[in-house]
């Protein structure tokens, strides 16, 4: 393996390093990403990090290439080998390591690898941080050493966390479980089989192509297989996770798709009375649903933008007890230890119905009800995004309407809002809509597509 400087500036982007295997990422990148890492946090004094990677075809050869080029450099690695993301963010807790590096591309498709990248106990870099790392990459003054690679199995201490952060009570829910193909499927019995519930398993063995569906649980299209097992057999709710387990999806007892947002409503429910500090963090696409219980249930509402690099660190500065956001990343603080598993979030699920004779949908009939898109990806290029982002800024504020710029534009009327943002890991823009009524709903969506569309 050698050090190379043909590498895509593209691939570094907001809050990890992420590309095509091999076209974007290869032994060699993999190889010399390992050395400027270890040479980056040697030169602020830190000797070991922790390292980890899912189970992507990919994942092996760009893992031991990795753990080369960090030990290369002289730095010491704890390897935790394949693990989910959630199991490499205790390790470096449990281990009082906080430098490190997880091999994964989360819920992109099979061809993609990447990585997510800690140089201190902020948690996962993001922004200029990833900038100053992509300019100290190519730069290539790296140091020389020999490390050393010591193994540690994260999974029964990991386990035993959880023992300490669940408590169930007399009723027994009946769930099904698709990790589909995931990495969790290589402790997710482990874990819910330890509890009071009745589980079926879906997907469940380790296999990193992918072949039953994609692993992103918070697109309904995934989870049609979650659903009909649900209504064959008359579940509670069905639970899914994403590639590298950080994330959480949920399936109603009638087969409903419930967005993040809908449960970090339940879970703030069943947590207000318990929780001192009555604030909770949600990210500009989540919807006016989540805020306006917030604000029933007499607590306060911290809206952030998209980002679990931003909204896992924003809900640690702020002290907050619980937060999220619309692509199912969850932070329990109240009794958990704050970084987002996508087991955990499934398990406080079933933890809330043990408490309640209530299903889901019973759960949820009381919410302000609004009619919402989902979220829309628009090809455009890097430029062009936040070109067209400004425009719509321009606009509204000529218009004088009410907006914030916390992440892109949300507009926010009385009752409803238009969020256009330029994507953080692509050439596109996102936008969503929300309205209480489809006719005012299909009324602002034509008022901004149209400011887009002509500028495209």
């Amino acid at each position: 393996m050698n050090i190379t400087k043909e590498i895509k500036k593209e691939i570094f982007r907001e809050y990890d390093i992420r590309g095509v295997y091999p076209d974007d990422l290869s032994e060699d990148i993999s190889y010399t990403i390992g050395r400027s890492f270890g040479s980056y946090i040697l030169k602020d004094g830190h000797n070991t990090c922790v390292c980890g990677h899912d189970n992507r075809i990919s994942s092996d050869l760009l893992y031991d290439s990795l753990l080369k080029g960090i030990t290369d450099s002289g730095v010491n690695v704890i390897s935790l080998g394949l693990c989910t993301t959630p199991m490499y963010y205790y390790a470096c807790i449990f281990k009082e390591v906080y430098q490190g590096i997880m091999v994964t591309a989360s819920h992109n498709p099979k061809e993609y690898n990447g990585y997510k990248i800690a140089f201190n106990e902020t948690g996962n870099a993001k922004g200029k941080e990833i900038t100053d790392f992509y300019k100290y990459t190519i730069n290539g003054n790296f140091s020389s050493g020999n490390g050393l690679i010591s193994l540690y199995n994260i999974k029964d201490d990991y386990i035993q966390l959880f023992d300490r952060c669940l408590e169930f009570d007399s009723r027994r829910p009946r769930v099904v479980i698709d990790p589909g193909n995931g990495t969790t499927s290589i402790v997710v019995h482990d874990l819910f089989d330890r509890y009071p519930i009745d589980v079926t398993y879906i997907n469940d063995v380790s296999d990193g192509t992918f072949p039953n569906h994609h692993p992103d649980p918070s697109v309904e299209e995934n989870l049609s297989m979650l659903k009909d097992e649900v209504l064959k057999g008359s579940y509670d709710a069905g639970i899914s996770f994403d590639g590298d387990g950080d994330r959480v999806g949920l399936i109603s007892n009638s087969g409903k798709f419930i967005p993040a947002d809908l449960i970090m409503l339940m879970v703030i429910r069943n947590i207000i009375s318990n929780v001192t500090k009555k604030e909770f963090l949600y990210d500009v696409k989540c919807s006016k649903a989540l805020s306006d219980e917030i604000e029933k249930l007499g607590g306060k509402g911290v809206m952030y933008r998209t980002g679990n690099s931003y909204t896992k660190a924003a809900c640690k500065e702020l002290d907050l007890p619980f937060g999220g956001e619309l692509s199912g990343h969850m932070y329990f603080r109240d009794k958990f230890l704050g970084f987002d598993s996508g087991i955990y979030a499934g398990l406080r699920i079933c933890e809330i119905l043990s408490k309640t004779d209530k299903n889901i949908d019973q759960l949820l009939s009381s919410i302000n009800r609004y009619f919402s898109t989902p979220e829309i990806k628009i090809a455009t290029t890097d430029d062009k995004k936040f070109e067209i982002v400004n425009l719509v800024k321009a606009y509204v504020k000529e218009k004088g309407y009410k907006y914030t710029t916390i992440d892109g534009v949300k507009v926010m009327f009385d009752s409803s809002w238009a969020l256009v943002r330029a994507s953080n890991t692509g050439p596109n823009l996102t936008v969503r809509f929300e309205a209480s009524t489809e006719e005012r709903l299909k009324e602002i969506q034509d008022e901004f597509m149209n400011i887009i569309n002509d500028n495209l």
